[in-house]
C-alpha cells in the first residue's frame, strides 16, 4: 500500500528531514513510527498526503507515484487518505456533527447522505451521543475522536495519524488508540505516529527513525 524507495527531503544545506528511507507497508497493516522531535516522522506522513514532496526518491501509494502527482489530482488522493495531523483543528463556530459532515459536502455529498455517514463515523468512536455539542465543550479526548471520525467518514484506505495521542491522559488516549485499531480491525490501512513508549511496546511493527533515517531496518 505505501513504499518509500530511497526517499529524501532537504529544506536547505542545513536542514535535512529525511535522509535516504526506503520501506513498505502493507495493505491493511497496522505501523506506528517512533522518533524523538525532529526525527522526520511528521514529515514522512506529509510526504504520502503530497503535503511536502520529496528532493529525492519515490512515494508509491497504492502503486501511484506521489512524488511526481500533479496538484489538480492531489484532493482525488486525499479522499483515499485519512488525515489525522496536528495542526488541523476542529472548526468552534459549529457542532461536531457539522465538523464531521464537512468532508463529504466539501466533495458533493448531499446535505442527507453526509449527515448519515457522519453519525455513523461519530458512533464508531462512540460519540454520537454528543453530535450537537460545540468542540469547546468536550474534552481533549474527546475532541481527538471527533477529529478521528471526520478523517474516516469518507472511508478511506489509508489513515494517517500524527501523535494523536499527545497530551492526553492514559484513558483518553487508550480511546483514541481504540477507535484507530477498530478501522484497522476491517482492513484499512494505518500509519501512526507516537511518543508513548506503552503504546509502542505493545505494537506489532514499530519503524524507528533518527534525524532522518532509519533507526532499526523494520
Amino acid at each position: 500500500m505505501i513504499e518509500f524507495r530511497n526517499v529524501s527531503k532537504q529544506y536547505s544545506p542545513d536542514a535535512v528531514a529525511l535522509r535516504d528511507l526506503s520501506f513498505n507497508v502493507d495493505k491493511g497493516e497496522l505501523v506506528f513510527l517512533a522518533g524523538p522531535s525532529g526525527a522526520g516522522k511528521s514529515t514522512l506522513l506529509k510526504m504520502i498526503a503530497a503535503v511536502e514532496r520529496p528532493t529525492a526518491g519515490q512515494v508509491i501509494v497504492n502503486g501511484q507515484d506521489i512524488s511526481r502527482i500533479r496538484s489538480s489530482a492531489v484532493p482525488f488522493l486525499r479522499r483515499k487518505l485519512g488525515l489525522i495531523f496536528q495542526q488541523q483543528r476542529l472548526l468552534t463556530d459549529r457542532t461536531i456533527l457539522a465538523n464531521v459532515m464537512l468532508p463529504l459536502l466539501v466533495t458533493g455529498s448531499s446535505h442527507r447522505e453526509a449527515e448519515q455517514r457522519a453519525r455513523a463515523a461519530l458512533d464508531k468512536v462512540g460519540l454520537l451521543e454528543r453530535a450537537s455539542a460545540q468542540p469547546l465543550a468536550l474534552s481533549g479526548g474527546e475532541q481527538q475522536r471527533v477529529s478521528i471520525a471526520r478523517a474516516i467518514v469518507n472511508r478511506p484506505q489509508v489513515i494517517l495519524a500524527d501523535e494523536p495521542t499527545a497530551n492526553l491522559d492514559r484513558a483518553s488516549a487508550n480511546k483514541v488508540l481504540d477507535a484507530l485499531k477498530a478501522f484497522h480491525s476491517v482492513g484499512v490501512t494505518c500509519l501512526i505516529s507516537s511518543h508513548d513508549e506503552q503504546m509502542l511496546d505493545a505494537a506489532a511493527r514499530v519503524i524507528r527513525l533518527n534525524h532522518g533515517q532509519l533507526e532499526v531496518a523494520p
